[in-house]
C-alpha cells in the first residue's frame, strides 16, 4: 500500500477498516472500553475541530470587518498558538508511544499506523505554513486593509488545513479507537 497524501485521499481502504466492522462507529460510546482513554482521544480530536472552525470564523469576521483587529488579532494569536501546540504534542505522543503499543495489538493495521505517522510529518510542515500565515496577519495590525488581505489568505490555509485534519482525524479514529475497544486501554498509559 502506497501512502495517499492528506489532500487527495478518500476513506480508508477496506484492509485498515478490519476492525470498524466489528465496532461500528455508532456503537463506540456504548462500549465498555469506551470510557477513560478512548473518550479523551476523541475529546482532543473534537477539541482540534472546534478550534480549527473557530479560526476559520474569526477570519471570516476580520474580513467582514465583524471584529476589531485586535480582538482578532488577540484570539488568533492564543487558538492559532493554542492548535499548533496541542497538535504537535499529540501527535509527538502518537507516534513515540501509541501507535507502536497499538500496531503490536493487532498487526494487520500495521500500514494504517505508517500512514498515520506520514500523515503527521506531512502536518509538520502544513503547521509552519499556518504559523507563518498567522504571524503574517498578526504583524499587520496596524493596516488594516493589509490585516484584511492577509486575513482572506490565512483562511484559505485554514480551510484547505482543516480539510486535511478532519480527514487524518477520522482515519486515525477508526483504526486507533475499534483497537482500544477491543483490547481494553491496559498497558497503554
Amino acid at each position: 500500500m502506497t501512502y495517499t497524501p492528506l489532500d487527495q485521499r478518500g476513506p480508508l481502504p477496506d484492509a485498515l477498516r478490519v476492525l470498524l466492522e466489528d465496532y461500528p462507529r455508532d456503537a463506540w460510546e456504548a462500549h465498555p472500553n469506551f470510557s477513560g482513554l478512548v473518550q479523551f482521544w476523541l475529546e482532543r480530536h473534537m477539541m482540534f475541530r472546534r478550534l480549527m472552525e473557530m479560526l476559520d470564523q474569526d477570519a471570516k469576521a476580520m474580513i467582514d470587518r465583524k471584529i476589531a483587529p485586535r480582538d482578532y488579532a488577540g484570539r488568533l494569536s492564543r487558538f492559532g498558538g493554542m492548535l499548533v501546540n496541542q497538535l504537535h504534542g499529540h501527535h509527538q505522543i502518537e507516534d513515540h508511544h501509541y501507535f507502536p503499543v497499538l500496531e503490536k495489538l493487532d498487526t494487520r493495521l500495521k500500514r494504517g499506523f505508517e500512514m498515520l505517522d506520514k500523515d503527521h510529518h506531512a502536518m509538520d510542515g502544513i503547521l509552519n505554513r499556518f504559523a507563518e500565515g498567522a504571524n503574517g496577519v498578526l504583524g499587520a495590525l496596524d493596516d488594516d486593509a493589509k490585516m484584511r488581505e492577509g486575513s482572506a489568505a490565512f483562511r484559505r490555509e485554514v480551510l484547505g488545513f482543516q480539510k486535511m485534519l478532519h480527514r487524518h482525524l477520522q482515519d486515525e479514529e477508526e483504526i486507533i479507537v475499534p483497537v482500544i475497544l477491543k483490547n481494553g486501554a491496559a498497558g497503554l498509559h
